[in-house]
């Protein structure tokens, strides 16, 4: 707009880039454009070891009210199989409600996990449970059991091999494997292997996922990295925030408030997309 408004009444060399320059340093600019768009570069998590020792947690929401009153679901998923727990709960819960069901269906079935991954903002809304429970929105918890079997016996892009099949060595029983086969078939069920094979089957099945997962983050990474550009701050550096409703409801309060708040001093740096800066500095 400013630029449209200069070339009506001058003309000079590197106009357009001069005028970038000038908004780029304006404090009011800065505080009504802040945006979110990547600085860095993509940081995969690390790949883990085994099965349930680094897990994330994510929710679910904007989904239909049942009967019952929920309307989002909260979901755990283990980072190596992509094996995953789907819980219907409400948006309004707090964090005791949550923190319940993590120990009764989590911790009570793999143990504590090492680390947790979690954004801990407003959570995300997905096309696709829509459409699974199109027809269904008044009862879509009471298929969530089988929603969630279903998931773990598809093979996933990632690792492909089914969730359930890269924790326990073998995929579940299926209504399919009810169906009556002739004599002749022969079918070898893995879990029949003796306890010496099935432990080296299983090392070598997680050695094997733990490859393909660093094969599918480096493809990603690169992928990803072909519109970011790297950038990095310091401990004491000087740096600007992004506001979000969210996460500040009482600066956001309408769509015309800043956008953009600073400048704070990092005092704590964990890597290059991950800061700590002080937000009570005057």
């Amino acid at each position: 707009m400013l630029k449209l408004m200069l070339k009506e009444k001058f003309s000079w060399p590197h106009l357009r880039k001069e005028i970038q320059r000038h908004c780029s340093s304006c404090i009011t600019c800065l505080h009504a454009k802040s945006t979110t768009m990547p600085f860095s570069l993509y940081t995969p998590l690390p790949i883990a070891s085994t099965p349930w020792k680094d897990i994330s947690m994510d929710f679910v929401l904007g989904l239909p009210r049942t009967s019952r009153g929920v309307d989002s679901i909260f979901v755990v998923v283990d980072h190596l199989s992509k094996i995953a727990h789907f819980k219907p709960c409400r948006k309004a819960d707090d964090a005791s409600n949550i923190a319940k069901f993590f120990f009764k269906e989590v911790v009570r079935l793999h143990g504590l996990p090492k680390t947790i991954a979690s954004d801990r903002d407003t959570k995300f809304l997905s096309h696709f449970w829509r459409v699974i429970l199109k027809g269904n929105h008044k009862s879509w918890d009471e298929y969530l059991p089988h929603i969630e079997f279903a998931y773990k016996r598809v093979v996933h892009s990632t690792t492909k091999l089914s969730p359930f099949e890269v924790v326990h060595g073998f995929n579940p029983i299926t209504t399919l494997n009810l169906i009556p086969l002739p004599t002749s078939f022969d079918f070898i069920h893995k879990e029949w292997v003796s306890k010496s094979s099935k432990s080296k089957f299983i090392k070598d099945l997680h050695e094997n996922v733990r490859n393909q997962i660093q094969a599918q983050t480096k493809k990603f990474s690169k992928y990803n990295n072909k519109a970011n550009r790297a950038r990095s701050f310091n401990e004491g550096d000087l740096v600007w925030s992004h506001i979000r409703k969210e996460r500040f409801p009482h600066l956001r309060k309408y769509k015309l408030c800043p956008r953009g708040d600073g400048s704070f001093q990092i005092i704590k740096k964990f890597n290059d997309n991950a800061y700590q800066f002080d937000l009570l500095a005057d």
